[in-house]
This record gives structure tokens, sequence and C-alpha cells, in this order.
């Protein structure tokens, strides 16, 4: 591996003042939790991600990919090596009997569904209250109201190791909130994806984003978060798990487990990642031991623990 300093250099020269050190993460997560990035790269094309993706490959350099910052807890030692930020945003729409979007895997999901809506352009009305990028979806398998990426998605382009690919859906493996991509089975990046919508009114579609948008508000609440902190049990629901065990409202340090919906932990300000993780053991603990049930992690947990 080449030193930082050297690794700096090298960055430097090639993408200029969007390379910095030493950048506090925080505010790039949806939780406005987390410590340092020693080295912090802002991409802004699919091209500069794909040129910062291959210099790091061609040094060994660790990195890590942030998007939207939703679904991800950022240790409090922050992250060793390199974070991307993808702010990469290009958006085509194609229209015809059978429309389509093709995007960039830094744009906004939910920016994106009212695009859609904007144009009459259904299927993705689910998205309009899911934080985070296409890229992130496309990763973790996104999904809300009974829509998930999966369901939308033609084909993604990654960036591998050989070169550019599109894989489909079932080249994807996916699962609830999984991928292949999201399991490490294999080394890729996302780049774009295109998307299958459907013909319909400009009506239709912002009528069912609002309905979806005011199912969201009446069920989960405000504030800081990481979205769903555990993905759903087998025909249950973790939220419905971790309020049976009476854990709604316990807290440590300034991490609360809401006190409106069980699955969702709350940074009421300046919140140790450390105390979200205790937090976390405690509920997957709490859980078990009395339903026997394992809580498995919706959220990522990114940089050193």
């Amino acid at each position: 591996m080449t030193t930082p300093a050297r690794f700096i250099d090298v960055l430097c020269l090639k993408f200029g003042a969007a390379v910095q050190e030493n950048i506090p993460l925080a505010p790039y997560t949806s939780a406005r939790i987390g410590g340092k990035a020693d080295i912090f790269v802002t991409v802004k094309t699919a091209t500069e991600l794909m040129d910062a993706i291959q210099v790091l490959w061609d040094y060994d350099m660790p990195y890590y990919i942030l998007g939207g910052g939703s679904n991800v807890l950022v240790s409090d030692k922050g992250v060793r090596g390199v974070v991307i930020l993808d702010r990469a945003k290009e958006v085509i729409f194609n229209s015809g009997d059978q429309p389509t979007v093709w995007c960039e895997a830094g744009v906004n999901f939910s920016n994106l569904a009212n695009r859609c809506a904007a144009k009459g352009l259904a299927g993705l009305e689910w998205a309009a209250t899911i934080p985070g990028t296409v890229g992130g979806a496309v990763y973790g398998n996104a999904g809300a109201f009974d829509g998930e990426l999966s369901k939308n998605l033609i084909w993604t382009e990654v960036l591998t190791k050989t070169g550019c690919e599109k894989l489909t859906p079932e080249q994807m493996e996916y699962g609830y909130r999984t991928s292949i991509l999201k399991r490490g089975e294999i080394k890729a990046i996302v780049i774009s994806a295109l998307l299958r919508l459907k013909n319909s009114s400009k009506e239709e579609v912002s009528a069912k984003i609002n309905e979806f948008s005011e199912r969201r508000k009446s069920a989960q609440p405000p504030g800081a978060s990481m979205g769903s902190m555990f993905k759903n049990p087998a025909g249950d629901k973790a939220g419905r798990l971790i309020e049976a065990a009476g854990l709604k409202g316990v807290r440590i340090g300034n991490a609360e487990i809401s006190t409106k919906h069980g699955n969702f932990f709350i940074n009421h300000g300046e919140t140790k990642a450390e105390d979200v993780r205790a937090l976390i053991k405690l509920t997957q603990e709490t859980v078990f031991t009395k339903y026997g049930i394992e809580l498995e992690l919706e959220v990522e947990l990114a940089g050193e623990w």
C-alpha cells in the first residue's frame, strides 16, 4: 500500500480541490453521526467516480462510498483510507409505450420519483419517501409500500476490476434488502441504472406519492435517524417486536429508540456512534431473550470500530 501522503498527492493531481483531508462525516449522513474521513473526494460524474475507484484499486487503498448517507452508521473513530461522496446526478428519460429512466448512481431517489411524477410517469411512487441515492437503492434493494428496486430495475451498470458490465436483477441475486453486492460476493461499484416506468398522468402519480408521504409521516418519527435499523424478520415486524419488548423510549446517551416507531433510533444531538451501537446490542439481546428472534441489521456499519 502506498503511504497516505503520497496517495493524497496522486488524488490531488487528478481531482484537484475535490480532494480534502480529515473531513467530519456526520454532516453527510442522515443520522448526523460519525467521525472523520482521512481523505474525502467528491465526484460529480460517473466518469469521475470510475476514475477515482480505478486509482483506489491501483494503489490498493481502502475506501467507502457515500451517497445520501442513509442506512449507514459511521464510527466515532471515522473511516480510514478514502471516502468518496458520489454526486453524479445525470438523468435521461426515455418516453414511448414502455418508458424508462436512466440515472447515475448519485441521483437522489426521492427527487427522481417526484421528477417522474411531474412527467406523468408511474412506477416509482413508493420511492418518493426513500432517503438516499439510486446507487444505494440498487446496492441494498431499497423498498417501501410493497415496491422495491428489484421490481423496477432493468439493468445496473457496475464497475469491476475487469471493466464495466451490465447486471440484470437476476444477476444481482436480490433478496429482502440485500444483493450480491451488499453481501460482498462480488467486488463492484454501482455506476448507473436503467429503471422501468409506466405511462400515467401527473395527477394520478402525484396523488399516490402524497398518499405514501402521509402514511410515512403518520407512522415514522421526525428527526435525525438512519432509517429502519433492523430488517423485518419473516412473518413479523422489527418495530412490533421492539415495542413488545418494552424498548420504545429507551435511551443511551443522546441516542433513543423512538417512542413513535421502535425500528427508528433517533439522534437527539451530539450522539456518539458507540451509544447507538450499544442500543443496537441491547435491542438484539432483549428481543432474542424474550422471543428467540435474532434481529438483523438493515443499517450498515462503516469505518473503524
